[in-house]
């Protein structure tokens, strides 16, 4: 007996040491980063245990009951499907006492937590208890101080709080790559070079588009009948509200309430998107369709969101559906629309149609790969494609096939608008040279110096608003003394009307060579515009002046002159090219020697100041008897916004008539 009690006892004895070795097995090793020369990862030697307790934190705290986690697993599996709102992980590291400059940086940890070492608190993000969740994508680099070093020893503690949503991702709370240890000079260029690297492309497409938007936007207000300026202008301020928010999130995590904000704007893009593309094929957007791009908008802000975690999403690849109706509009609308316009001869559809195919085969490629990545057999080739498509590198660049369809569409519309602008150039430059042109003839045609005529003082002053202008005048020197004046508007301005004013003055002279009569002459002329004023009018009047001193004046719709500063009543008619065969009663009056007569175009009434203010019959009576180019002055100074067109005849001396015996 007492030799089986012996070997029992060894035999207990050797399990116990055996039981005590495979505990001490399990135990994870104390990370060894005595030799940090270069960034590690801290994937090794954790524990993990749910629950909540400021004791964890602790340098000394006794976490012999808690489980080894390896980082590469999910945790969801690791806690066998429970879903604690918190989560503690703790791990040992020895490090070398004498090296200083250590820096601890996390990156995508979860979206509320906070990092002890040695017991105190160097890093947080959001709140944990209550939740209080903020982004995670920004990396956080804190240097571990230096007194803490040089014990040795360092224990990481890590308070995770882990929203609902975020245990629907793969791994939930700390995972590997999170956490990384090195000299923080060497992680501090890390963290630019990545930060500039994989946001490169993705940046230069939003400013890009934020720039051309401006662009679109002074060309619409100076063409407002492109319309697609206004929709690429609504695309440009959809990216510069983004931008902030994407900015300042690269290096800060923030609340997740800016994400939802920024999610909100994206609902506007279908329908900005069509609308720029039909507009620049002339296709217009119905009711329907309308309501189908903005459910698609919102649709495509909630898919936002739910990649991000932020709201519940369907499971597996049916969660690509979410945002269909965007796709559709991307992939297969817009394309064969472009399509359809470029075989109609539509060369700027063929232009757009560029990046609208690269965007297309993102979408397809990427809808693909997705779709793969859930066969099993399939996922790590399914993986290696997405980061081919999303993270292409080039050099220090990761550039997405998406950022490139972005950029080659800003692009595109860059070339469009700078093939428009070259060929409205040349039309102003054609319009420039006919508008030259009209200024010369019109330059010909009103008189510039007046001719000499016995008995009668003349002056005159012409001030177009434009180039060219719609007023005119003529003065023709009668056989036998006096003079015939006609002084007249045409209706409208710019070339149109001096066009107009190139066809009365030539009917003036035309009907001068066989009758001074100024009823006579303003039938003539309302005759010869019947039909060539579009629907518009002339205003006219006629004052024959006798050698006698007599003034004969008809009036069509014209403003009355005035005599030595007296408003002159004539009795009114239709303007001229209105009605056929319009009357046009003539008033006789004598002008005596030294009377002086005063003809305005409405230019000079109708100048306007700043404050709305019209010049206005008064003021222009009560300058009446000034010299002709005083009174064009005062009207343009005032505010000049028609032609400007004064006439002041003065009679002289009375000249003696000779009549052959």
């Amino acid at each position: 007996m007492t030799k089986w009690r012996m070997a029992g006892l060894c035999l207990a004895l050797i399990l116990a040491s055996g039981s005590t070795e495979l505990q001490a097995q399990a135990r994870p090793a104390v990370f060894d980063a005595t030799r940090l020369a270069v960034p590690r990862d801290l994937d090794d030697g954790w524990l993990a245990q749910p629950g909540d307790s400021a004791s964890y934190a602790e340098p000394g705290f006794d976490d012999s009951t808690w489980a080894a986690f390896d980082l590469h697993r999910s945790l969801s599996a690791f806690l066998h499907g429970a879903h604690p709102p918190i989560v503690w992980y703790r791990v040992r590291l020895r490090v070398d006492p004498a090296q200083t400059g250590i820096a601890l940086r996390e990156e995508t940890l979860a979206r509320a937590f906070e990092i002890y070492v040695n017991g105190e608190r160097l890093m947080a993000s959001g709140q944990v208890a209550p939740l209080r969740p903020y982004t995670y994508n920004a990396p956080i680099l804190v240097r571990i101080p230096d007194r803490m070093v040089a014990t040795g020893h360092l224990v990481v503690a890590v308070r995770a709080g882990i929203a609902k949503e975020e245990w629907g991702l793969e791994f939930p709370g700390l995972s590997t790559g999170n956490l990384t240890l090195g000299p923080d000079g060497a992680l501090a260029d890390k963290d630019w070079l990545e930060v500039i690297g994989e946001n490169f492309g993705s940046m230069v497409d939003s400013v890009t588009t934020v720039a051309l938007g401006l662009v679109a936007l002074a060309l619409f207000l100076s063409q407002r009948r492109h319309r697609e300026y206004l929709w690429i202008f609504g695309l440009g301020m959809v990216s510069l509200a983004e931008l902030p928010v994407r900015v300042i999130s690269l290096f800060h995590n923030i609340p997740i309430g800016w994400r939802f904000l920024n999610a909100g704007f994206t609902i506007f893009l279908p329908f900005l998107t069509a609308a720029m593309y039909f507009a620049f094929v002339s296709v217009r957007i119905g009711r329907k369709f309308r309501v189908f791009l903005w459910i698609a908008g919102l649709l495509n802000a909630y898919s936002n969101l739910a990649n991000q975690g932020l709201l519940p999403n369907l499971p597996g690849s049916y969660g690509l559906l979410t945002n269909l109706l965007f796709v559709a509009l991307l992939a297969a609308v817009i394309p064969i629309v472009l399509g359809v316009h470029l075989r109609r001869g539509n060369r700027e559809a063929g232009i757009l149609l560029i990046p609208a195919i690269a965007f297309s085969l993102y979408i397809y490629a990427n809808y693909a790969l997705a779709l793969l990545f859930n066969i099993p057999g399939w996922s790590a080739a399914a993986r290696r494609g997405l980061n081919l498509i999303q993270r292409f590198p080039a050099g220090p660049f990761a550039i997405s096939l998406n950022d490139v369809s972005g950029i080659l569409s800003t692009i595109a519309l860059s070339i469009i608008m700078v093939l428009r602008a070259s060929r409205t150039s040349r039309v102003q430059a054609q319009l420039e040279g006919e508008l030259e042109a009209a200024r010369e003839v019109q330059q010909v045609i009103l008189p510039e110096q007046i001719e000499l005529v016995p008995g009668f003082a003349i002056e005159s002053v012409y001030v177009p608003a434009q180039q060219v202008g719609g007023d005119f005048f003529q003065i023709v020197p009668i056989a036998g003394g006096g003079l015939l004046l006609v002084i007249g508007d045409v209706a409208g301005k710019g070339l149109p009307a001096a066009m107009l004013v190139s066809v009365v003055v030539g009917a003036i002279r035309a009907t001068a060579e066989f009758t001074h009569n100024p009823q006579e002459i303003l039938a003539s002329l309302n005759e010869r515009l019947l039909g060539r004023s579009r629907g518009g009018f002339s205003t006219a009047l006629a004052a024959y002046f006798s050698p006698d001193g007599f003034v004969e004046i008809a009036n069509a719709g014209h403003l009355s002159p005035y005599i030595d500063g007296q408003e002159l009543d004539l009795e009114g008619a239709l303007p001229l090219g209105i009605l056929s065969r319009s009357a046009f009663p003539v008033r006789r009056v004598l002008l005596p020697e030294g009377s002086r007569v005063t003809f305005y175009s409405d230019g000079v009434v109708e100048a306007q100041n700043g404050e709305g203010e019209l010049f206005g019959f008064d003021r222009s009576q009560k300058i009446a008897t000034h010299p002709a180019t005083e009174i064009a002055a005062a009207a343009k100074h005032f505010g000049q916004s028609d032609d400007i067109t004064v006439v002041a005849i003065t009679r002289t001396t009375p000249v003696a008539i000779h009549v052959a015996a």
